[in-house]
């Protein structure tokens, strides 16, 4: 493992420890993602089998590169049945070989904006809603935010705060809107991109026997970027690493996207 002396002393330590959870958190630059690249390599090269291991990155160029990089250190054989891309990829997968336990077909469409976008203006036109106040763009943004925070429609209309502030923003069918989009996109067997993590979620939180499937599966699981991860994001990776708690984050505060 001749590769582990291009690591300084720190780094070294990030990727040669592996028995339980492990933040790693350094500046731009200061070769986070290699930590995480040589971490892989490591327990590829230490017996650990490559379908075993979850890598999620926020880019699809950032996983060919740690694949890439994995590839020429262990050899191709050695990391091609890696767990390795972006979390949507990834729950996409899964969801693709489960969705019949959350009442979607496996070849269930994906939506994209314009999808989504279009679906939302023929609910708005149906219910003769006004298009000033009931903008597609802003209906779309408000419905990916509550799905990200994991709200679904039954829990938005059961919420008195958010009917109180949907009327103060002069949107009081937004929770109908809401929950009429996702009964259409369901009767149309589709998902749009945000549903990715919330099902993947609602999957995990109903259907104990697959969660218990992926727990065993991940024994190891690594994320990059971790200050960019969202409530749903964050709460697939605690779900997927109770079992083993063999979870290594790397992220830098100072670049958040979100607040803490």
């Amino acid at each position: 493992m001749s590769y582990l002396n291009e690591l300084n002393d720190a780094q070294r330590a990030a990727v040669e420890y592996n028995d339980g959870p492990q933040l790693v958190i350094a500046g731009a630059g200061s070769g986070k993602t290699r930590v995480l690249t040589y971490k892989i390599a490591y327990l590829l090269q230490n017996g650990v089998q490559a379908g075993n291991i979850l890598a999620l990155t926020f880019t699809n160029k950032a996983a060919r590169e740690m694949k890439s990089r994995i590839c020429h250190l262990v050899g191709e054989d050695s990391a091609r049945y890696l767990w390795m891309g972006t979390f949507h990829s990834m729950f996409l997968r899964i969801l693709r070989s489960e969705a019949e336990h959350i009442g979607f077909a496996p070849n269930f469409t994906i939506y994209d904006q314009t999808d989504s976008k279009s679906l939302l203006k023929t609910i708005i036109k149906e219910r003769s809603l006004s298009d000033d106040k009931y903008k597609p763009n802003v209906i779309a943004s408000r419905i990916s935010m509550a799905k990200n925070n994991l709200i679904t429609p039954g829990a938005y209309l059961q919420n008195s705060i958010f009917a109180t502030e949907d009327r103060k923003a002069q949107m009081p069918e937004f929770g109908n809107l809401y929950a009429e989009y996702c009964r259409r996109c369901k009767m149309n067997g589709a998902m749009d991109f945000d549903d990715l993590l919330l099902q993947t979620n609602i999957l995990l939180r109903d259907c104990p026997q697959v969660l218990a499937a992926y727990q065993n599966l991940f024994q190891y699981i690594l994320v990059d970027e971790y200050q960019d991860t969202n409530y749903a994001q964050y709460l697939i990776v605690r779900r997927l690493s109770q079992l083993h708690n063999r979870v290594c984050v790397v992220g830098d505060d100072a670049q958040s996207i979100y607040s803490f």
